[in-house]
């Protein structure tokens, strides 16, 4: 025998004998796994069920588990391939096929409250229960509303920025009117009551933001500040009647305001709020109001931080009583808070009455930062409005 024909019995041989340790060593493992599926099953924990089959029937053929997230352990201790099902009806809900005897598998499934049926191995067996029962978590996300429940609230709040833009522009052509006939106290008298009907719609002001940019941006925002020919809108016809005391160059800055209004009403007629937007956005405008008002509030030069602050409690407490009916069925708690947090940050105002309106005089800086504390605060409320509706 040649050389080359020894090497090669003598790997063929080494060959066979490796395929038969493998062969060997799958029978063993299928051997310990079999013995610890019959000697040891799976331990029942909080949210786990073991279900074993044997011959002809589950044990257990009946369980009960609470509604959430539920682990199964299915072990077959038969001696076929077995499969093991959640039915609804004729629907299948969960399922694991080709359990191999000897062998478990798991599965893990979001139930919800209900009576199901059990397939247990062969068709042919007699078919389990399973019973899901509340549970907190349940019972918390049936309180959450669906998408649909929004419909109406949505819809009034479209109502509400729509005829808040119409008191805007008659504002606005009240001030325009005023300006072009030289009246300046009477252009003064009538800035702050429009700059504040801006102030109900601004929660929705990133919806358009370019032209917020145009109709409410400060002076801050722009590289030569007051002197910026991009400076418009409102805080610039404020810089013209407090600042300069003069509004004999407004005419054409008001023109281009009640033009960015009337695109403003065309925009908001076409306007879809999703539903998670409500919250957030009130949320985010006072947490920018709370920011500000340290630093002098929004208005620099004829300050108005009072009438402006009032703007914002009503644009976004009209947000949160359209909520109000959806938010105390899912979280009582939170809308307790939220009204709370409303009225403290209405008693800070109150000291500052006077009639229907504000005192005239600036507030301070010690005003200023103890309102900020009030309107902070019920930010964060609204803030957690959204996960307790289960809109996050």
């Amino acid at each position: 025998m040649s050389s080359s024909s020894s090497s090669s019995s003598t790997l063929m041989r080494v060959a066979v004998g490796a395929s038969a340790l493998l062969v060997v060593a799958g029978l063993a493992a299928f051997w310990y796994a079999s013995n610890q599926a019959r000697k040891a099953p799976p331990k029942a924990v909080d949210h786990a069920v073991t279900v074993t089959i044997r011959g002809n029937a589950c044990d257990p053929n009946e369980i009960t588990v609470p509604a959430g997230r539920t682990t199964f352990t299915i072990v077959n201790q038969s001696n076929r391939a077995l499969e093991w099902e959640i039915l609804d009806g004729v629907m299948v809900v969960e399922e694991r096929e080709n359990i191999a005897p000897g062998f478990s598998q798991t599965m893990t499934v979001k139930l919800s409250p209900g009576d199901f049926a059990i397939t247990c191995g062969l068709l042919s067996n007699p078919r389990g229960k399973l019973h899901v029962t509340p549970s907190a978590a349940s019972l918390a996300e049936e309180a959450r509303p669906s998408l649909v429940n929004y419909v109406g609230a949505l819809a009034e709040y479209q109502v509400f920025l729509r005829l808040e833009a119409a008191t805007l522009d008659d504002a606005v052509r009240a001030l325009a009117d005023a300006v072009k006939a030289g009246d300046l106290a009477q252009a003064r008298a009538l800035y702050a009551p429009a700059h504040q009907a801006y102030k109900r719609i601004e929660p929705m002001a990133e919806l358009f933001a370019d032209l917020d940019a145009r109709i409410n941006a400060r002076a801050d925002y722009f590289e030569k500040r007051e002197a910026d020919p991009g400076f418009s809108g409102f805080h610039r016809i404020e810089y013209a009647l407090y600042g300069q005391g003069d509004a004999k160059a407004l005419a054409p800055v008001l023109d281009q305001l009640l033009a960015d209004i009337e695109t403003l009403q065309a925009r908001l007629r076409e306007l879809s709020v999703p539903p998670e937007r409500l919250a957030s956005a009130a949320s985010k405008l006072l947490r920018r109001v709370a920011d500000n008002l340290p630093a002098g509030g929004e208005d620099h030069y004829g300050h108005a931080e009072l009438l402006n602050l009032q703007g914002s409690y009503e644009g976004t407490k009209k947000i949160a009583d359209l909520l109000q009916p959806l938010l105390v069925k899912a979280a009582p708690a939170q809308q307790k808070a939220v009204d709370e947090r409303f009225a403290a940050f209405d008693a800070a105002l109150a000291p500052y009455r006077a009639g229907e309106g504000f005192q005239p005089a600036p507030l301070d800086d010690a005003q200023r930062q103890a309102l900020a504390v009030p309107v902070r605060a019920l930010a964060e409320e609204l803030g957690k409005v959204n996960a307790a509706l289960g809109l996050e």
